[in-house]
């Protein structure tokens, strides 16, 4: 786990804010799942995969219940679905920390934040074509480019579980081929190993049957008009018969979202599909819900090699340096803060040249000086610290007009 300070967190409110436009610009609204659930919750993401059975921080709380730190986001969402009753199409979008006791690496942290994006109640492909275009949209908005999406149809519930029976037996057939990693993962969930990035066990995954063997018709015919739909929208995809993906739930649509910038190990920035059948595991109605979820932290580690969204400035607007008493640079930082201004002071007192050095030091693009002769007179003066030096006194009640009307001006000659 790991601290977060400026411009870092800056940059993760601008990050989340982009996402949230798209999303609600497309109707969906913000939900906030609880950080803690009854570790019942997350056990149905399937008890042999890796985040479950490894990963999950849980413990007993002192009422004798068996909790866990989400491990991520959608087993909570639905959870909220079945107990809340809210009409569908339920569209929510989410920004938030997860919790998993994982090896650290780049771009991976125990604690790490996520926005995503579910959908519950609509059984209709062209809904998964919008919500990959969500994704796919946020990733372009930050810039991003070095990127791809990869997709697959696991097909429905019979479809999976005869593919699955039928890799269980390819893997057991060439089980001396595996790695001692991956044979553990054959006993758990066959499937799993599909997945692997072990390069000892690439042949023999390479051979595994094809999920496309197992789709029955109707699977067949909704993720064709998934491609279609894809297709149609400019989004650039591959398919890959190979990709399952690591939670239990996910049946049909299945898909991720890679940086090729990133290191192969670690390049997936996000991913999500369907999940029909989560909600009835929880207690609900049968319920049809697909989404996804997108790492902030891989997500700016992309950004990072490809030199795009860098942080937002954090400098203040205006920075009143004042040299007698403090209580006029309390008072005006406080009224330019009403006005809508981002304004700072030095507190503490100290000379001009000191707090002028704080002044450019903020940021700031201008500066209100108040001295003696300044207080007397009833007016202050204003410096342009970060163009020609320009300086002029004003009437202290005409104070905020004047830096409204300049710094309006700054930014005109800025996007100019």
């Amino acid at each position: 786990m790991h601290d977060l300070f400026e411009p870092e967190t800056t940059r993760r409110r601008a990050l989340v804010r982009v996402f949230a436009e798209r999303a609600e610009r497309a109707g969906y609204g913000e939900v906030r799942p609880p950080v803690l659930e009854e570790l019942g919750v997350f056990l149905r993401m399937g008890e042999a995969t890796d985040v479950v059975s490894k990963e999950m921080y849980e413990f007993e709380d002192k009422d004798g219940r068996r909790v866990a730190l989400r491990p991520e986001l959608t087993a909570g969402v639905v959870r909220a679905f079945v107990q809340h009753h809210p009409p569908t199409p339920w569209k929510v979008w989410y920004a938030g920390t997860s919790f998993r006791r994982e090896r650290p690496a780049a771009g991976r942290y125990r604690a790490f934040d996520q926005i995503g994006a579910e959908v519950l109640g609509v059984d209709d492909p062209d809904l998964d074509v919008e919500v990959i275009s969500l994704a796919w949209s946020t990733i372009a908005a930050l810039g991003l480019s070095d990127v791809r999406l990869i997709i697959n149809s696991l097909g429905d519930q019979v479809d999976r579980q005869r593919y699955s029976e039928s890799v269980a037996a390819y893997l057991a057939d060439h089980r001396d081929e595996l790695s001692e990693a991956a044979r553990a993962t054959a006993e758990r969930n066959p499937l799993r190993v599909l997945d692997t990035k072990r390069p000892e066990d690439r042949a023999v995954v390479a051979s595994a049957p094809s999920i496309a063997e197992f789709r029955s018709e109707a699977s067949a015919a909704h993720f064709e008009r998934v491609l279609a739909g894809l297709s149609s929208l400019g989004i650039p995809f591959g398919v890959e018969e190979r990709l399952v993906r690591g939670l239990d739930y996910y049946r049909r649509t299945t898909f991720e979202i890679v940086a090729d910038s990133l290191d192969a190990a670690q390049n997936a920035v996000g991913g999500g599909g369907r999940y029909d059948g989560l909600a009835e595991d929880l207690g609900g109605p049968p319920t049809d819900g697909i989404g996804f979820a997108l790492g902030i932290d891989r997500l700016l580690l992309a950004c990072d090699a490809e030199a795009v969204f860098p942080a937002p400035p954090t400098s203040v607007d205006v920075y009143v340096v004042d040299t007698t008493d403090g209580a006029a640079a309390r008072n005006l930082v406080h009224q330019l803060r009403e006005a809508g201004l981002a304004a700072d002071r030095r507190y503490g007192g100290g000379s001009l040249k000191s707090q002028m050095k704080s002044a450019d030091r903020s940021g700031a693009r201008w500066a209100v000086l108040i001295g003696s002769d300044e207080l007397s007179a009833g007016e202050v003066t204003l410096r342009n610290l970060r163009a020609d030096g320009e300086q002029l006194r004003v009437a202290s009640s005409d104070v905020r007009a004047a830096l409204l009307e300049r710094l309006h001006t700054d930014r005109e000659d800025t996007t100019a």
